[in-house]
């Protein structure tokens, strides 16, 4: 389900004569929207709609600006309990380049040899009747601020926008809860089925803990 945006324009020119000024339009938008899509249409659409003015304007006069559509946000919250202590479910997820052996869709995460906190990753996933396929570079948080056993979190810097934390939660010596919450903005290509694609999302990431519990039983 994508939300629409709509627009009401009132122009409105004083008629009451003022001393020494000249009588200025006045411009009022009544946006009536959840989300702008990125959608050239949108914007191209409300600005060719205005009313022209004549091309003697007063020196005063001001030029409307275009204004910028809002990407949506989306955010995913999923939780597995597994049968390792909480330092070996750390050690495990923290091998990033390991994530696409258990993750998905996530088809490749290569570190950079010379910025180990710098990784880049490839998601390729068949789904809504369509190839996708996005790429980011992402930043490993916990390098400046560390929080063994704790909490592993990132950001993208460039790419398919995104960030996210997984954390742990210790349940005994031999056990711990592994929580992973993702959040992305939501690709333009993907916009017409951004009420599916959290609930889809979750399920996958949902699969992925899954895998990762039973990995991280045999993990040394």
């Amino acid at each position: 389900m994508s939300s629409t945006a709509t627009a009401t324009v009132i122009g409105t020119f004083s008629t009451t004569p003022a001393l020494n000024r000249t009588a200025k339009p006045t411009f009022c938008a009544n946006f009536t929207s959840r989300t702008f899509l990125a959608s050239p249409l949108s914007s191209n659409h409300f600005f060719s709609s205005l009313p022209r003015t004549s091309s003697n304007r007063s020196p005063n006069s001001r030029h409307l600006k275009r204004f910028s559509t809002v990407m949506q946000w989306q955010d995913c919250t999923v939780k597995k309990e597994v049968d390792v202590p909480v330092s070996v479910a750390y050690a495990c997820y923290s091998d990033r380049e390991a994530i696409a052996e258990w993750m998905p869709f996530i088809s490749t995460v290569k570190i950079l040899p010379d910025k180990p906190d710098l990784s880049r990753w490839s998601l390729k996933y068949k789904a809504f009747g369509q190839s996708i396929e996005f790429s980011w570079l992402a930043r490993n948080m916990q390098e400046k601020i560390p929080t063994p056993n704790q909490k592993i979190h990132w950001r993208s810097l460039e790419g398919l926008p995104n960030r996210g934390a997984v954390r742990f939660f210790p349940k005994g010596p031999s056990s711990c809860v592994v929580e992973l919450t993702v959040s992305y903005e939501v690709p333009q290509l993907l916009s017409p089925v951004a009420s599916a694609l959290q609930p889809f999302l979750e399920s996958l990431l949902q699969r992925g803990l899954e895998r990762f519990a039973n990995l991280a039983k045999s993990y040394k």
